[in-house]
């Protein structure tokens, strides 16, 4: 036979190796498959991964909606105030220790669409309710969002909430104040979040002036924006670093569940033919299919808890289901950057990982943690935060920007989580000897000691976070306690009205002495006074004799006498004082704002008296009896009376309160109470506590998976030592020790690095360290998850270790 070659114009066909971004993907595709159709080990695995990775993407996504809840609150503040007058969250005005906001002035003319309104906002225990004073002006006013109709006279419309407290023996005190007939219910437009607790009430005798406005409108230009207090800035950004910090880390570990019992499938990828930077990818893709789950997931859990928005109230906040939504651009970004993070942890993994044909073999000797770049971590945003300015400045504070803040917070937590496999390793490999139990188990974390330290990462940068906030907290807390220790007239209430009037404040004084509760009045009518010619302004304080030597150590006094008060505290404004109120000089009846303020002189027999203030405050200026000057001649001023009240009756506060409303509902009242914030403190530290012990529970739960996957890795293993003889009991606290080694050594580089982020943020804020020793119950909660991670691996333990552990196939 002749072998004849046969010719063709056509060239051999060639192979064409796919491109790089072209296999990729196709490897991807695969891992894709297998993580979808990979048996009933195979959903395991996904169903753990998107537990964890779906409950961090639904917090980081309630996070990332934050910025949009308070604008939207901001939005609906605005449209419900009237125009012209300053927009105040009721919040923000009860923090500082007002029951209201300031008077504004409206300079707008009686219309048909016109209405005059006052501020009637008040507090009941310790909830702000925010409440306004209608009277229309024509036949067709402008009504603020969320109502249909105006409120006559009695009458007023009430919040969701504020209808339910009314309702209930809760709020029988504060039904007695509101003595109004309910005739409807304020539409969400008109409220700032659901749980608000807001009223409009009808008034037949509103005129402008006297604490009350007219207005043309609502939702008119508002005050320029005032920044934030800077100790609120930094509170709120270390408060989301330590949440959001954990959780990061959290998902980092969550994408890696299942990595050892992948192995098989990669052993077996190898056989048929492929290599190794293939089986990676298609690793990777596995990988990638349960974060994209856990995607699903956490959007799934979030658009759930997004309805129950309404029913959570932190710090009196809440929030409409319509407002919780996340940024746009955060959103995609947490979308793209956690299944982009599965893939580079999985390959970042597997590179010491050597996958055969015949199986999966780690290396016996791991690379050394290299240390030198570590430290640079903390120290780096050491530098950060230390270089922030203005925080601590009391008297002229700054507009701080968190970004510095935030990320030196996150700097230091990081350092805390990269500090610690180094430290693990540095210690176990210098260990040995000892009973065998203790001999196993540092063999173990000798040969492999990631897996335990990075379960344990995150609960040490929880723990970290934990220490480092209730340290600022218990610092800022004991400065005010110091503060108010000096000033033991502070827990009273000043009630107060923008009238100017002596019959007013013989009413205040009688009405308020006979309410219960109330042990003491001090009645006084207070206005600004200014030298013609200079700038510089003090007060007038009149009262009758007894008041005014209740206020000053005044030996003699008679109706007409008049006084010039010196402070016992301070020369400087003594001299000030003496300057403005000079006597036998005319004084303008105003702070000088006024163009028809009338004059009034100083006698020259006035005399120099100091001040005894009861709440110790720094009280200069004029003191003058009501036969001295008539106070109708005041064109502004205030009525005020302070009001010592019964510590051992709870609700002495809400009956003052009671009587100041049926004097008049526009009267404000101030209070700065120790012993609510006191009980606060403690139960935002008790919150404190909790989060971080549900924290560490979660990530505990991460450390027991991967203890039992760890456990079935060494089944033959374990198997095998009991055949040999080695007791159950040995190996259960060869368990406990492996589990305790890597816990042990990072809460020890936890504390050090909360304590030093705590005492950074209170030389930040200008406070001092007072409670060194915070970091016990969280230590605490810390070795309790020893504990109990090693508790529940123990029956899974016994059931590896039985004889059939040996069969293989």
């Amino acid at each position: 036979m002749i072998l004849t070659e046969e010719r063709s114009d056509r060239a051999p066909a060639r192979y064409h190796r796919p491109g790089r971004i072209r296999s990729w993907l196709r490897d991807l595709a695969y891992g894709l498959r297998f993580g979808a159709f990979g048996g009933r080990e195979g959903w395991l695995r996904n169903a753990l991964t998107a537990a964890g990775v779906g409950l961090g993407v639904a917090l980081l996504l309630i996070a990332a909606s934050v910025p949009q809840i308070m604008d939207n609150r901001d939005r609906r503040a605005e449209a419900r105030t009237p125009s012209g007058a300053m927009v105040v969250d009721p919040v923000t005005s009860a923090a500082s220790g007002a029951s209201g906001a300031s008077t504004p002035k409206s300079t707008a003319t009686a219309t048909a669409t016109s209405m005059v309104w006052a501020d009637a906002s008040t507090e009941y225990r310790e909830e702000v309710v925010e409440g306004v004073l209608l009277r229309a002006e024509g036949a067709r006013p402008t009504l603020p969002p969320g109502i249909g109709e105006l409120p006559g006279p009695g009458e007023m419309l009430v919040s969701p909430a504020l209808r339910e407290l009314l309702a209930s023996d809760e709020g029988r005190l504060l039904a007695h104040r509101l003595d109004h007939r309910v005739i409807g219910t304020i539409g969400d437009t008109g409220l700032l979040d659901p749980g608000e607790l807001f009223f409009y009430a009808g008034s037949s005798s509103l005129a402008p002036g006297d604490g009350a406005e007219r207005t043309d409108g609502w939702g008119g230009p508002t005050a320029e924006s005032l920044p934030y207090d800077p100790l609120l800035v930094v509170v709120i950004t270390l408060a989301c670093v330590v949440l959001l910090v954990p959780v990061a880390v959290f998902i980092a570990t969550a994408v890696r569940f299942g990595g050892d019992r992948r192995d098989r499938r990669l052993a077996a990828l190898r056989l048929v033919g492929a290599d190794a930077p293939t089986t990676r990818r298609i690793a990777a893709g596995e990988a990638l299919f349960g974060s994209v789950l856990g995607v699903l997931c956490g959007v799934a859990l979030f658009a759930l808890v997004r309805q129950f928005a309404g029913w959570i109230r932190i710090w009196e906040l809440s929030a409409f289901p319509s407002d919780v939504v996340p940024l746009p651009e955060l959103t995609a970004a947490l979308l793209v950057s956690v299944p982009a993070a599965s893939i580079l942890v999985t390959l970042v993994a597997l590179r010491s990982v050597v996958i055969e044909p015949l199986g999966v073999v780690r290396r016996s000797t791991p690379p050394r943690r290299r240390f030198w770049w570590r430290p640079l971590l903390p120290a780096v945003g050491l530098l950060l935060l230390l270089n922030v300015d203005g925080v601590g400045d009391v008297e002229s504070p700054r507009v701080v920007d968190p970004l510095p803040i935030a990320l030196g917070s996150i700097l230091m937590l990081l350092g805390v989580a990269a500090l610690l496999p180094w430290l693990v390793e540095a210690v176990v490999g210098r260990m040995r000897g000892g009973p065998l139990p203790w001999q196993l188990a540092t063999r173990r974390l000798q040969l492999s000691s990631g897996p335990p330290t990075r379960a344990v990462s995150g609960i040490m940068v929880a723990v970290a976070g934990a220490i480092a906030l209730q340290m600022l907290f218990a610092g800022m807390h004991d400065e005010f306690n110091r503060t108010l220790s000096k000033n033991p007239g502070w827990n009273q209430l000043n009630v107060s009205s923008d009238l100017p009037s002596r019959p007013l404040a013989d009413r205040m004084a009688r009405e308020l002495e006979r309410t219960e509760g109330v042990r003491k009045v001090i009645t006084t009518v207070r206005a600004a006074v200014q030298h013609p010619e200079g700038n510089t302004v003090t007060s007038l304080t009149m009262g009758n004799c007894a008041t005014l030597q209740q206020l000053a150590t005044i030996d003699s006094c008679a109706d007409g006498d008049t006084f010039v008060i010196h402070s016992a505290h301070s020369r400087e404004q003594n001299k000030w004082v003496d300057v403005t109120a000079r006597k036998g000089t005319a004084l303008l009846l105003s702070d000088g704002e006024g163009k028809r303020s009338p004059l009034w002189t100083l006698p020259r027999d006035t005399r120099t008296v100091v001040a005894k203030d009861p709440e110790d405050w720094e009280t200069i200026g004029v003191f003058a009896t009501f036969g001295a000057l008539d106070v109708a001649l005041l064109p502004s001023g205030t009525t005020t009376a302070q009001v010592s009240l019964d510590g051992g009756l709870p609700d002495a506060r809400e009956h003052v309160r009671n009587t100041a409303a049926a004097i008049d509902p526009a009267m404000r009242i101030w209070s700065i109470r120790m012993i609510e914030r006191d009980a606060r403190y403690e139960s935002l530290q008790t919150g404190l506590l909790a989060a971080a012990t549900a924290t560490l529970g979660l990530i505990a739960a991460s450390m027991l998976v991967s203890q039992l996957e760890q456990l079935t890795e060494r089944r033959r293993l374990l198997a095998s030592l009991v055949a040999f003889g080695t007791r159950r009991t040995t190996l259960a606290w060869s368990v406990l020790w492996q589990t305790a080694v890597p816990v042990v050594l990072g809460t020890a580089v936890a504390i050090a690095g909360g304590l030093a982020l705590g005492a950074a943020m209170l030389a930040l804020t200008g406070k001092e360290v007072t409670r060194w020793w915070l970091f016990l119950p969280v230590a605490g909660v810390g070795a309790a998850v020893i504990l109990l991670v090693t508790l529940l691996s123990l029956p899974p333990l016994w059931r590896m270790m039985r004889p059939d552990g040996l069969r293989t196939e």
